[in-house]
């Protein structure tokens, strides 16, 4: 009788071992493969440097990702569009860089090109940014830093922005903390109005300093401290103002305004133009191809 209990006993043993190692195994499979495909991503070799160094830079400049089927204004592409976008560029030999790789003096590899996201919106995450692993391509979000902090529904969270910037692929810049017309004017540029950082008239210097200089290195402290190092600024509407060029050139290697145009890299690394891409002007409009 305890021969039979002892070899019950041990028959329950072996089956129980057998289906904890069965559960263990399905549990890790999905996590080995993950390994697996994240080290064939960063397996994928880099562009090699150009063997003369490229002195003209195309910058391209998106907004807002939306599904396939969705509307579209100027200011939005659909997610299918972005990743025909993406392949076009592979296809026609072009390299994605990043501003922070611009500011470091990294030799470029042949046909470079920025890739830049204004605003922030949280399409950039959900639609963007498996489409910039897929593809193992770069792309610089600049970020309206307000948003982060209210925790806007709407646009990308400093949880996103730090996974963004930790695979290496993005790279988080400032967009100001909240100059970019918010309230009354919803976002919109109004012409012959003060726009993004521009001067209100009759504005005093200390006011200036206040609402508009205070805003801009607000924006640098936050990203710097939730995020990383930050090295580039999207002027919003593409509009300067004098009286916070020094400041912007301080705290940002590499500035950009939304005048369509090929950077000149020779000229330095502020106030670069940008093409607006759109659903009727896709890269191929101001590329060349292959």
């Amino acid at each position: 009788m305890l021969a039979l209990t002892a070899l019950l006993l041990a028959v329950f043993l072996f089956l129980l071992f057998q289906g904890l190692k069965q559960n263990a195994d399905e549990h890790q499979a999905p996590a080995a493969q993950a390994s697996a495909s994240q080290t064939d991503a960063q397996e994928e070799p880099a562009a090699p440097p150009a063997a003369v160094q490229p002195t003209k830079l195309p910058i391209l400049m998106y907004h807002h990702l939306v599904p396939d089927g969705e509307a579209c204004n100027e200011m939005t592409i659909t997610a299918g569009r972005m990743e025909q976008d993406l392949q076009w560029l592979r296809d026609n030999g072009y390299h994605t860089v990043l501003p922070r790789e611009l500011a470091a003096g990294q030799a470029l590899p042949e046909k470079p090109v920025l890739l830049t996201f204004d605003d922030g919106y949280r399409s950039n995450y959900e639609l963007l940014f498996p489409l910039l692993q897929k593809y193992q391509m770069k792309a610089v979000i600049s970020i309206i830093a307000c948003m982060q902090e209210l925790q806007a529904d709407n646009f990308i969270s400093w949880d996103m922005c730090r996974e963004m910037n930790q695979s290496g692929l993005v790279e988080i810049g400032s967009h100001t903390y909240s100059l970019h017309n918010l309230g009354e004017r919803e976002g919109r540029f109004v012409a012959g109005q003060p726009n993004g950082i521009q001067r209100e008239a009759g504005e005093t210097d200390a006011a200036f300093q206040t609402r508009v200089l205070d805003d801009i290195q607000k924006s640098y402290d936050l990203i710097s401290k939730n995020v990383d190092k930050v090295t580039f600024f999207a002027y919003p509407y593409g509009v300067t103002e004098p009286g916070a060029e020094e400041l912007i050139n301080r705290l940002f290697p590499v500035t950009v305004i939304t005048k369509p145009g090929t950077a000149d890299l020779t000229q330095g690394l502020h106030g670069m133009p940008r093409y607006t891409i759109t659903m009727d002007e896709p890269p191929g409009t101001f590329l060349g191809a292959a």
